[in-house]
This record gives structure tokens, C-alpha cells and sequence, in this order.
């Protein structure tokens, strides 16, 4: 399956450790590093480009849709925060989610995230040993849905590092754009993440208008990001791969039904997920 919708001349996914497999991991990890963000161009062959756009258009009526007031931390606004927190800057979330068990196994993302080769790739860009996919039955792969004259607000990811694929681009908008390292895990910054969520830190953003095929790898967790809100009359869509360092990562109850608008058994009885820092989200 990797040779036939994977561009493996310039990805060579199943020659691990091969010389051009070291090239194409030291500019990812190159690029990780300086911007936080990589592209692999045209990573799924250019044939495969209009099933991959079919296949997501086929579920995308599945997603669960909500319009939530949420902030960057997607936590509630608290009494206590400050007046000028950054958590107390408020936005309307109209996007939508296919959870992983609406998925066919048959699909091109769903081949990719249970792909071991693509798993080993992955892992190796992000400089780990290994990625597992989550155990969460509904958020370890799913379609990212934005409607036209949505947007996916300013937010940071629960998770350090983030792997997608835009499967159907907008007319207009949905650009995405990230603000690389505005955090660590040491220091909150919120003074710069203010200034981006006031409009006065254009200098720490930057913009990139993904393409359909195109695999990106992003480091979320310390880098707040959006997708702009989308124009003219076609949805945005992407699939979220969903990887964890450590084997069977459940989501938590409130974030699984902010989601997903259901939860299973399974998440009731993993209780809260357990976090590497001390970070808002």
C-alpha cells in the first residue's frame, strides 16, 4: 500500500535507515527545530489525490458539530485570572470532528495511521523511539471538519507533537497559521500570547496555505495556532493522526464529549489523563 499511494522515491518509507531515509529525517528534524513545523510536499502521489478528497467527503457528514465558546487553553474562564490572562480572551469554535470508529478501515488516513512503516517514520522525524497509536477508540484518528465561515480558533494541542494531512482544501481561507516556541515547558509567556490573541504580535506569527497530500508535522503543544476561518461554499478537511510516546493513551471524559459529543465505557474508567507538564492545557 506504501509504494502505491506513498511517494517513496522521495520518501522512502520501507528503506529505514538507507541513505536518502536519513536525508529526508534530517531536514525534518532541521526544520522541527527552528520553526517547530515541517511539510512534506506531495508525500501522497498526486493520483490518489481526489480519493483521498472522496473518501473525506464521504464521512465528513458524520462529524459531530458544535459551536462552543472556548479559549487557548480550553479551560473555563476562571474569577480568579487576572483581567488582561489570556485565558479570559473568549472564541467561538465551529469546527467538527469524524471520530477514529467512523473511519473505514479501508481509507487512505486509515491505512496511513495503522501503517507500521509510517509509524516508524514518524517516530524518527520527532527524533523517539517509537509512537503508539492511541487506545482511544474515537480520538487516536479523525477528520478534522471546518465550515465555510467557521474557523479553528487560536489554541495550543494537549499534545507535544501533531502529525495531518489536509484532505480537501477551502475556495478561500482556512489558511493555517502558528506561532513556533511562544511557550515552553518552563514559561506560560502570556504576555506574547496576549499580544497575538489582541492582534499586536504579527511578528511572532507565521502562514502556511497546506495543500491536499501534503503530510505535516507540527509541534502543537508549545506553539498556539489556528486555522482561519474558511470562505466560499467548500469545507475545510483534514485528518489528525494521533500518536502517543506511551502505549494506551485515553482522552479524558470532558475533552472526549467536547469532541465527539459522546463518550464510551472505556473512557469513564481511564479516569484523567496524565500530563508531562504543567502547562494550563
Amino acid at each position: 500500500m506504501l509504494d502505491q499511494v506513498v511517494d517513496t522515491g522521495r520518501y522512502p518509507l520501507t528503506e529505514v535507515d538507507s541513505a536518502e531515509w536519513k536525508g529526508v529525517i534530517s531536514q525534518v528534524r532541521a526544520e522541527l527545530a527552528e520553526t517547530g513545523c515541517c511539510v512534506l510536499t506531495d508525500f501522497v502521489r498526486p493520483e490518489w489525490e481526489e480519493t483521498l478528497r472522496r473518501e473525506g467527503a464521504e464521512i465528513a457528514p458524520r462529524a459531530h458539530y458544535d459551536v462552543e465558546t472556548v479559549n487557548v487553553y480550553n479551560i473555563a474562564v476562571d474569577d480568579d485570572l487576572p483581567a488582561d490572562h489570556p485565558g479570559r480572551v473568549e472564541f467561538q469554535r465551529g469546527n467538527a470532528f469524524v471520530a477514529r470508529d467512523l473511519v473505514p478501515e479501508e481509507a487512505i488516513i486509515h491505512r496511513l495511521y495503522t501503517s507500521a512503516p509510517f509509524q516508524r517514520f514518524v517516530a524518527d522525524c520527532f527524533g523517539l523511539e517509537r509512537v503508539h497509536e492511541l487506545a482511544d477508540p474515537l480520538s487516536g484518528l479523525c477528520l478534522n471538519v471546518v465550515r465555510p465561515g467557521m474557523e479553528h480558533p487560536w489554541h495550543f494541542d494537549t499534545n507535544e507533537f501533531t502529525v495531518s494531512m489536509l484532505t480537501q482544501s477551502p475556495d478561500a481561507g482556512g489558511v493555517f497559521e502558528y506561532c513556533p516556541g511562544i511557550r515552553s515547558e518552563e514559561a506560560e509567556n502570556f504576555d506574547d500570547v496576549r499580544d497575538v490573541l489582541d492582534g499586536r504580535g504579527g511578528s511572532l506569527v507565521r502562514r502556511l496555505t497546506l495543500r491536499p497530500r501534503d503530510l505535516q508535522l507540527f509541534k502543537g503543544r508549545f506553539s498556539l495556532h489556528r486555522v482561519s476561518p474558511v470562505e466560499g461554499g467548500t469545507a475545510r478537511h483534514s485528518a489528525i493522526f494521533a500518536y502517543s510516546e506511551r502505549p494506551g493513551v485515553i482522552g479524558s471524559v470532558s475533552r472526549t464529549e467536547q469532541l465527539f459529543g459522546r463518550v464510551l465505557p472505556v473512557h469513564l474508567e481511564a479516569g484523567r489523563a496524565v500530563r508531562g507538564d504543567l502547562l494550563l492545557d
